[in-house]
C-alpha cells in the first residue's frame, strides 16, 4: 500500500470517527468509575471517558475505544479458561482458533495472540517487537509489544499485558494505526491497563 493511499485511508477513518456513534453502539465508561469487564471478576477504573463497544467478540472479551475501533482499540480478554479461544469461533471446522492451554507459559501468550489475529481477524502479518516479564493484576505476568498488518494492509502498533490467575488467562491489548494514532492514545491505554484489578 502506498503512503498516499494509507494517508487517505486514515483521513477517512478520522472523518468517520468524528461522527457520533449510534446510541446502541456503545456505553460510556465514565472517568473514575470502576467498570466490570465481560461479566467477570476483572474491573478497571478509567482515567478518562471511554466508549464500551456493544456486541461481544468472544465469550470473555470486550472492546473499548476513544475514537472508533479503527483508530484505537483496547480489547480485554477476561478469564479465558483452558480449551477456550480468545475470540468467538467463526468456523470451528474450516478455521479453528487457537485455544488457551492449562500448561501454556506466559512467554507463549504473544504467539497465542498472533495466531488469533491471523485466524480470527485476518491479519496479513504479525511481528512481536519486544516481550518482558512484568506485573499485571498484582501477579507475575508478561508485557509485550507488537506490530500487525490488518486485512486491508494498514499497519497497527500494539501493546499487551497478560497474567494467568487460578488457571485462567487475563489479557489486555491496545492497538492503533502506527502513524499518529498509536502515540496519541497509548498513555491513556496504559493507564487503563494499569488500573485493572480482580
Amino acid at each position: 500500500m502506498t503512503r498516499h493511499r494509507t494517508l487517505r485511508r486514515m483521513l477517512a477513518f478520522a472523518a468517520i470517527a468524528a461522527l457520533p456513534l449510534p446510541a446502541n453502539a456503545h456505553k460510556l465508561a465514565e472517568k473514575g468509575t470502576p467498570v466490570t469487564i465481560a461479566d467477570s471478576t476483572l474491573s478497571v477504573t478509567p482515567t478518562r471517558d471511554w466508549n464500551r463497544l456493544s456486541g461481544r467478540i468472544g465469550a470473555h472479551a470486550e472492546r473499548w475505544t476513544l475514537d472508533g475501533e479503527q483508530l484505537n482499540d483496547v480489547t480485554f480478554y477476561a478469564g479465558v479458561a483452558p480449551g477456550e479461544p480468545l475470540l468467538r469461533e467463526r468456523s470451528k471446522k474450516k478455521d479453528p482458533l487457537p485455544k488457551f492451554r492449562q500448561d501454556m507459559l506466559l512467554a507463549e501468550v504473544p504467539e497465542l495472540l498472533e495466531r488469533t489475529y491471523r485466524t480470527g481477524r485476518d491479519a496479513r502479518d504479525f511481528q512481536l517487537s519486544g516481550a518482558a516479564p512484568g506485573k499485571f493484576l498484582g501477579r507475575d505476568g508478561v508485557t509485550f509489544a507488537y506490530q500487525v498488518t490488518d486485512s486491508e494492509g494498514l499497519i497497527r502498533k500494539g501493546e499487551a499485558r497478560a497474567a494467568a490467575v487460578n488457571g485462567k488467562l487475563y489479557l489486555v491489548t491496545f492497538d492503533a494505526p502506527r502513524l499518529h494514532y498509536f502515540d496519541q492514545v497509548v498513555d491513556d491505554a496504559r493507564a487503563l491497563m494499569g488500573s485493572a484489578t480482580l
